[in-house]
């Protein structure tokens, strides 16, 4: 049976995808260096391990919308969800690397946006958790299938400039917010009313 060790060499911004999308430069090495591997049907959950890192004061302020006050983030902080990816891996020998792609939003309504956005430098700490489906050659038999260890996971730290380059490339000087149809509707009147231009007066007209 397959023993396979995974590890991330780097990220970088996909190049002219339809929308913002980082590609994890993951290195996967079988213990067998012999051992033909066929195929892998891998699955792999991308959490966010906040308490990994330190937080200046005006990052802690951003992040209240996430965690509360930072009085309370040892009962608040915790692994947070980012996304699901999938890949088929193609036969190899020993070891290979692959391109794990993580698609990214910059809608403020989702917390891994917010928690992005809201580090100014470093790096966020990053857990890849990998499951799937190993299809591999062992003795007489041509094909044999094997499940992946829920045991099998990757640590990485995303730098939190990779992040905001691509964000930067797809969407310069420009941030998205998702409003309920309601709130929309009345914000367009208000709009109109006032015979403003542009979204961007709109909301200024209503600061402060």
């Amino acid at each position: 049976m397959p023993d396979l060790k995974f590890m991330v060499d780097g990220v970088e911004p996909a190049r002219f995808a339809v929308s913002p999308l980082l590609n994890f430069k993951l290195r996967i090495e079988n213990a067998d260096r012999e051992q033909a591997i066929q195929a892998i049907a891998l699955r792999c959950q991308i959490r966010i391990e906040p308490t990994r890192r330190q937080y200046r004061q005006a990052e802690q302020q951003r992040l209240v919308d996430i965690f509360g006050q930072p009085e309370r983030w040892a009962q608040t902080v915790h692994s947070m969800l980012w996304t699901h990816t999938n890949i088929v891996v193609p036969a190899f020998s020993g070891s290979t690397q692959v391109e794990l792609p993580a698609p990214c939003t910059f809608d403020f309504n989702v917390a891994s946006a917010k928690y992005f956005h809201a580090l100014e430098n470093g790096v966020a700490p990053l857990l890849l958790l990998f499951s799937g489906t190993v299809f591999y050659a062992a003795g007489d038999s041509p094909l044999q299938v094997d499940q992946i260890s829920w045991s099998k996971e990757a640590a990485f730290d995303l730098p939190v400039g990779v992040w905001k380059q691509m964000m930067d490339e797809y969407y310069p000087n420009t941030a998205w917010l998702c409003l309920s149809r309601d709130v929309f509707d009345r914000l367009h009147q208000y709009k109109m009313d006032r015979g403003l231009p542009t979204w961007e007066q709109t909301v200024e007209s209503m600061l402060p």
